[in-house]
């Protein structure tokens, strides 16, 4: 088979010129099954514990910046700790280079405690609801 001619395709409008709506059948769409009270208050208190995550995190990241800039600060506009030397090596890189490393533990520590603390609310709130409904087990 050979392409037509263009001299004898069919004519037809611009594309622009005119507008198709494209309508699906009614019955194509399944229902959705409605969502049970149990369903929304396991969403809401998911969506609490994540906030709370978040919060914590935020708040142990910017208290670790908060940290390391001030002892950047203290470096840099106190003239006297820069001649301090330790084992030859200036006090200020000591500092910086491994007195961060305590400060990073620290932090994480705190992360991991409240993020069980966070984790242990919600289990607990969890199994007192599901205590209290009949039809769904207490999660374990």
């Amino acid at each position: 088979m050979t392409a037509p001619s263009p001299e004898h395709a069919p004519q037809t409008e611009a594309a622009s010129s005119y507008r198709v709506r494209v309508v699906a059948p009614p019955d194509y769409f399944p229902a959705a099954p409605a969502k049970s009270a149990r369903v929304a208050a396991d969403y809401y208190f998911v969506q609490s514990l994540v906030r709370a995550q978040l919060r914590l995190s935020i708040m142990v990241a910017v208290g670790f910046i908060v940290l390391l800039v001030g002892i950047a600060l203290i470096v840099a506009f106190w003239p006297e700790i820069r001649e301090l030397r330790l084992f030859h090596i200036p006090l200020a890189w000591v500092v910086l280079g491994v007195g961060v490393y305590p400060i990073l533990m620290l932090a994480a520590v705190l992360f991991t405690r409240g993020a069980s603390k966070n984790e242990r609310l919600y289990s607990d709130l969890v199994k007192d609801i599901a205590k209290d409904d009949p039809q769904n087990p207490v999660p374990r």
